[in-house]
């Protein structure tokens, strides 16, 4: 009777979740522009098992390289997270409907960040750690058709959170 009435509420949530958001109908294109950079090496050892080995499956496929925050991309990447993510999502610790995301630039590689936002379905099939997401809140994450110059700023407003709480 559980199972029934779980994935009946989770049906609803998403029916919600695609109800109150905006879709931009403007298709752009998605093709990522990525820089190799020798210079950006997670700290983490280089096991496979390490999320910060992980760059994810999408539009993303190499390393690019991150310099100082970006305040205007961090603006503009806090307008679009806030139109089209904050119904699941919050910068705490704390479950929402989805992850919070306090500290995901700690947890997450920048690439494997822009793959999830810009390819949520596919990264919840093919990837463990988004997989695993999926089973822990039971929600997947809506595709909110975001490119990928989109999801940059996004993770640069990101990277200016975590910079911030880390500053305190």
């Amino acid at each position: 009777m559980k199972k029934p009435i779980n994935v009946l509420l989770t049906s609803l949530i998403i029916l919600f979740i695609f109800s109150c958001t905006s879709v931009d109908k403007k298709q752009n294109d998605v093709a990522a522009t990525t820089t190799i950079d020798d210079s950006y090496k997670p700290a983490a050892a280089a096991d496979a098992g390490n999320p910060m080995n992980n760059i994810g499956i999408g539009p993303v496929k190499e390393r690019f390289a991150l310099g100082a925050i970006d305040a205007n991309k961090a603006t503009i990447g806090k307008d679009i997270f806030e139109a089209k993510c904050t119904s699941c999502h919050k910068f705490t610790s704390d479950k929402y409907v989805g992850p919070g995301l306090l500290g995901v630039t700690e947890r997450r590689t920048p690439e494997w960040i822009v793959n999830q936002i810009t390819n949520p379905a596919e990264m919840t099939e093919k990837d463990p750690i988004a997989h695993e997401l999926l089973e822990t809140y039971l929600t997947q994450m809506t595709n909110q058709n975001i490119t990928v110059e989109q999801a940059k700023n996004i993770l640069e407003y990101f990277r200016q959170q975590d910079a911030a709480h880390k500053a305190q």
